[in-house]
This record gives C-alpha cells, structure tokens and sequence, in this order.
C-alpha cells in the first residue's frame, strides 16, 4: 500500500515537473523545437517547381533568426521525392514513423500528395499548403487538411472568362496533363465556358512520359483555336509553344500558374513564353509590396544557395507557410495539433505575400472550410520576362 502510494505521489510530480518546464508529449513538438515536414521534385520531370521547397526552407531560417516562435526553432525536414508518388509515400512515411513530424508544409504535385494524403489524415497529421489546386483537398473535406492554393478549376474559369469577355475569343482548347491536375484545368474550362454557350473545340491529353508533342500539337492546330490553355509541366508547356512555333500556328497561349515564372519560362524558351497569359496566386516577386520586399531581403538575399534565383516558384514556398507559421504563433507555447486546427479555423482575410486567406469550423458537408485562398489575377509575359498584370483580383466560382 505504501508503495503504490509513493508511486502515485512520484508520477504526480512528474506530470507536474513536466507542466512547469513546458515539456509536451505532442509528437514533432519540444521546448525548443518544431518538426515540419515537406517533399519537393529538386529532381526529375517537376525539377523546375523544386525552387517552392527551398524558399519554404529559407523562410524557416528568416523566423528562427528572429528567434522562432515563442522560444522554438522550426526544424524544416525537406525531401527529394522526384514528383514520384511512390517516392513521396516513402519519404512521408520514413520522416513520419522516424523523426515525429508535428504538421507538413506545401508538397508539390497532385499526384504525390493524393499517394500520402489518407495516411496523414487519419494519424491525424496537419498538412497546410499543398502546393496544387486540386480540389481532392477539400472535396470532401479534412480536418486536418488546408488547402491555401486556389483551385485549378478556379485559375481556369478566370482564363476563360478573360479570353471570351476581354479578348472576344470563341474557339478555346486545352492540353492537359492527363492526371487530376490536368483534369482539374479541363473541369473549370468546361464549367466556365458552358455560361458564355461556348465549348472546347478541342481537348489534347499528354501523359507524364509522352517525349514527342508533334501529334498533341497538330490536334490543337487542326482545331483552329483561337486560345489554347496549358495544364501541364513546365517541360510540356514549353514544348507545345515550341513546336506551335514552329508550325505557325500561334494562338493565344494561357497557364495556369504552375508555369507563371515568367523570368525561368522566358529563360528555357529563349524568348518563345513572351506575350503568354497566366494566373497569378501571389504578389508578383519584383513588386513593390512590402511584405515581399521583406523576404527577398531578410530571407532569399541572407538564405538563398548563390546558384538560386528569386522568382515566381521560391516565394510560393512562403505563401503557403505563412498561414501555418500565424496559426502557430497565435497558439502561443502551448502547441498542439488539436489546437493548431483551432487557431487555422479562425483565420479570416489573413493577407501575406497570397491573397486573402480564411478558413471556417470543420465541416464534413462544406468544402469551402479548408479552401483558404480564392482570389487570383492574370499577367502577361513581356519581353525580359517582366510581368505586364492584365486584371485586379478577383474570385470566380
């Protein structure tokens, strides 16, 4: 009896201890540390959106050289998973199970984040971020999961609605990667389209693997489109204004954002991307906006590798960081996930580098709780890869 007592009167005081130091039993999270998570294509056929993780990365230096947050650093755990959805499970697993990963940031790719999605959501894991607007993020929603880039059907329905009411184009196509991402693309061109009693007068899908575009190519030309939208790598979207080039066949040429760093598209085109048209989901990176000017300096300028370039790709990094590193400092020292998604929920009109980002109280019939940003704006390549912005922001459902 007395030494079950003594026992019960140690554990006490230890638990006690343990609330005095602020030691917490959460998974990923210390007294002086915070473990995220993030894979990236630094590799492979996505090599080109490998810069998204390396401006996350740099921004984590920026807040851990202002002193963290309340007291902790943040411990970035970035990984090369090659745009491979079989390589991103395994590295998710491997940093999850191994390390202890207290929430994941941005994660490029549709397919690769559709591989570790369900494995995160039911350890009950926070992803904030990914680094795709595909609408298998919120639809059905997550509790967990926080969607901050606009979806690809609404950066589809802006081209669209711009190409038919500013331009007076009617004969509209698409390439698509023939993926979900693709497929997201495709679904807000059609929705949109179908308001004005247009259609696609064409709809070419190219797989991850495909080399030669010259059939792809010869599809859309055939179509006579007056437009056509890019959904699709950097790789493809630069082969298929490439060999239209070459065709004489030049319509008007629209992406999505994935393929908006102007200065990198001119760059491996060799002037080809000039007068292209795409959607914008952040402040333009040479802006004047301060916020941005901000992280150019005390971020790239301090953090950046010396072969990297600021642009388009890097800042996204830190757009879709930014509503994770608010939320953790409005937790304040007592960090939790369950309090994590607590904080989340209440953000409402949170501005950064993006647009306006809210999110709302779980729940399982309302996708619209975990979609944080719906605003985007078009810009036009010009010549040296300047951006020429063409629209306000906006937000189309």
């Amino acid at each position: 009896m007395k030494r079950n007592g003594l026992v019960l009167l140690l554990s006490g005081v230890i638990v006690l201890l343990g609330l005095v130091s602020g030691v917490t039993a959460e998974e990923g999270v210390t007294d002086t540390e915070i473990h995220i998570g993030q894979w990236g294509p630094q590799t492979g056929p996505a090599a080109a959106w490998g810069s998204v993780a390396r401006g996350t990365d740099a921004y984590f230096k920026m807040i851990n050289e202002r002193g963290g947050i309340h007291g902790r650093k943040l411990i970035h755990h970035m990984f090369d998973d090659a745009y491979n959805p079989a390589k991103t499970k395994a590295g998710v697993k491997e940093l999850q199970e191994g390390v202890g990963i207290f929430a994941w940031v941005g994660g490029v790719g549709t397919a690769p984040g559709l591989a570790v999605r369900d494995y995160l959501m039911e350890r009950g894991v926070p992803w904030v971020g990914p680094s795709a607007g595909s609408r298998h993020w919120i639809d059905p929603p997550y509790k967990y999961l926080f969607a901050v880039y606009p979806l690809y059907e609404i950066e589809a329905k802006t081209l669209c609605r711009y190409a038919v009411a500013n331009m007076g184009k009617k004969k509209i196509a698409i390439i698509y990667q023939n993926d979900d991402y693709g497929k997201n693309g495709l679904m807000g061109a059609k929705e949109e389209l179908a308001r004005s009693g247009l259609e696609l007068v064409a709809e070419v899908p190219v797989n991850l693997t495909d080399g030669d575009l010259k059939p792809h190519v010869m599809k859309l030309k055939k179509s006579e489109a007056e437009v056509v939208l890019l959904w699709t790598t950097v790789k493809h979207a630069l082969m298929t204004v490439g060999i239209s080039k070459a065709m004489r066949f030049t319509p008007q040429f629209m992406s999505t954002s994935t393929c908006s760093d102007f200065p990198l598209m001119m760059h491996i085109s060799k002037g080809a991307w000039e007068g292209v048209i795409a959607a914008s989901f952040g402040e333009l990176p040479d802006s004047d906006y301060p916020l941005m000017r901000t992280y150019k300096q005390e971020a790239f300028d301090q953090y950046a590798a010396k072969d990297e370039r600021w642009g388009v790709f890097y800042s996204a990094g830190i757009v879709w960081a930014e509503p994770l590193v608010e939320a953790i400092r409005r937790c304040g020292p007592d960090l939790t996930r369950e309090r994590l998604v607590q904080e989340l929920e209440g953000l409402r009109d949170f501005k950064g580098i993006s647009g306006n980002i809210s999110y709302y109280p779980f729940d399982p019939n309302d996708p619209g709780c975990r979609q944080g940003q719906r605003e985007v704006f078009l810009v036009q390549c010009l010549a040296g890869g300047k951006a020429k912005q063409l629209t306000d922001w906006a937000t189309i459902e």
